[in-house]
């Protein structure tokens, strides 16, 4: 029987995730409502090209450094902490500060979501090993 869970490991996001620079989470984990990719940019560094999707929308979750970021011709300030969602017909780019720039960026497919945790989640009568009573 096929288990209701993946795990993977991406080793540490300031030395591991800058090494490899793009690390895609789909296959190992076996997505199948959304993409997730996990992103280091160096200092300074920029994609290369302005992108848009077909259906997908996208968003932005920076979780270290600075930079800048580029939706249809408006550019502003990112930095940890900030989240950003563009639309599929968004023209977007992303550019790195001074001290590189780490994100993570989940894509889905705009309209999808026909349901949030409140109204989709179920309480389980099952207790993880730390919630048992003593």
């Amino acid at each position: 029987m096929a288990k209701n869970y993946a795990v993977m490991n991406l080793g540490t996001f300031q030395q591991d995730l800058a090494v490899k620079g793009r690390v895609m989470a789909g296959a190992d984990l076996g997505l199948t409502g959304c993409e997730i990719s996990f992103n280091h940019t160096p200092a300074g560094q920029f994609t290369p090209f302005v992108h848009t999707h077909k259906l997908n929308e996208e968003v932005y979750i920076v979780i270290a450094g600075k930079g800048a970021f580029m939706v249809d011709g408006e550019e502003f300030a990112i930095r940890e902490g900030s989240v950003i969602r563009v639309a599929p017909a968004g023209e977007r780019a992303i550019k790195a500060g001074p001290d590189g720039l780490t994100h993570i960026c989940i894509q889905a497919q705009a309209g999808s979501l026909t349901q949030a945790t409140r109204d989709d989640g179920v309480i389980s009568e099952s207790k993880a090993s730390w919630m048992k009573e003593a």
